[in-house]
C-alpha cells in the first residue's frame, strides 16, 4: 500500500467510575474499556454500481481503489471487473442464465489481479465473520467483501471498530463495521435503504442486511455469513468452513 493509502488508526481508552450499592457511596474500582478502529476508505474510493447486475464489478473496485494507489471510477473498469468475475464460473449451468458474477468469481479476480491471496470463507455467526475480518484487515491492509442480502448482494467492509486491537490479543470483539454499499444511492424495496458509502453500523445494525447465504441448488456456504477475505495474513478460526478456490 502507498503512503497516500495509509490506513487511519485510532485507539482510545475510556475509563469509568463503577459507583458502589451503598447510596453516595462511590466505589474504590475502576473499570478500563478500550476500544481500537482501524478504517481504510479515503475519499474517492466509492462507486455506485452502473447497473442492477454489477454489484461485484463494483465492490471489486473499490477494493482495488482502497489498495491502488490512484482511484479508477470508470463505468469501464467497473464491467471489466465485472466480466472478469464472470469469468471464472466453475460450474457452467446452460438451464441457468446468471446475469451477476459469483462470489467465488469476485475472489479469484483480485486474486488473478495481483491483489490477492482471497478466498470465499464461511462463519456460523455474524460475531465470528466480523471478527475474522477485522482481523484479516489489521493484519493485511486489505478490505474484505461481504456477500449481503442472503447471497443476493454484494458490500465491501473497509474497517472496524473494536474492544481492542485484533492483531495484539484474541480477546476483542467487534462493535461496528465501516461498509460501502454499490447500491447507493438507490435501494432495495426488500432490503432497505443502502447506507451512505463508509457508513459504521453497528453489528445489529449490519445484521438487517448481512445475513446468512440462503439455501440453493448448489448449498456452498448455505447458512454462513460469507466473506471474501484476504486469508494470507488471516488467523483462522475452528468454526471456519472454507473452500480451496
Amino acid at each position: 500500500m502507498s503512503e497516500g493509502r495509509i490506513r487511519r488508526i485510532s485507539a482510545a481508552l475510556v475509563l469509568a467510575l463503577v459507583l458502589g450499592t451503598g447510596a453516595g457511596v462511590p466505589s474504590s474500582g475502576v473499570q478500563a474499556a478500550a476500544s481500537y478502529e482501524l478504517d481504510l476508505y479515503r475519499p474517492g474510493d466509492f462507486v455506485s454500481q452502473t447497473n442492477l447486475v454489477q454489484c461485484v464489478g463494483a465492490s471489486m473496485q473499490m477494493m482495488i481503489n482502497m489498495m491502488a494507489s490512484q482511484d479508477d471510477r470508470t463505468g469501464t473498469t467497473q464491467r471489466e471487473l465485472w466480466l472478469l468475475a464472470r469469468s471464472f464460473r466453475t460450474i457452467p449451468n446452460p438451464n441457468r442464465q446468471r446475469k451477476g458474477a459469483s462470489v467465488w468469481g469476485w475472489s479469484k479476480g483480485l486474486d488473478s489481479l495481483g491483489y490477492g491471496s482471497y478466498r470465499v470463507v464461511g462463519y456460523d455467526t455474524i460475531e465470528e465473520a466480523t471478527a475474522a475480518a477485522a482481523r484479516a484487515i489489521s493484519l493485511s491492509g486489505k478490505p474484505v467483501g461481504l456477500l449481503v442480502w442472503a447471497g443476493r448482494h454484494a458490500w465491501v467492509m473497509s474497517g472496524f471498530r473494536a474492544t481492542a486491537d485484533p492483531v495484539q490479543t484474541d480477546n476483542y470483539r467487534v462493535t461496528h463495521a465501516y461498509v460501502l454499499d454499490p447500491l447507493y444511492p438507490l435501494h432495495s424495496t426488500t432490503w432497505g435503504r443502502s447506507p451512505e458509502p463508509n457508513s459504521r453500523l453497528s453489528l445489529d445494525a449490519l445484521g438487517n442486511y448481512f445475513v446468512p447465504r440462503r439455501r440453493g441448488r448448489s448449498g456452498l456456504m448455505a447458512g454462513k455469513y460469507v466473506l471474501v477475505m484476504p486469508v494470507d495474513a488471516a488467523k483462522p478460526r475452528p468454526s471456519t468452513q472454507a473452500l480451496p478456490i
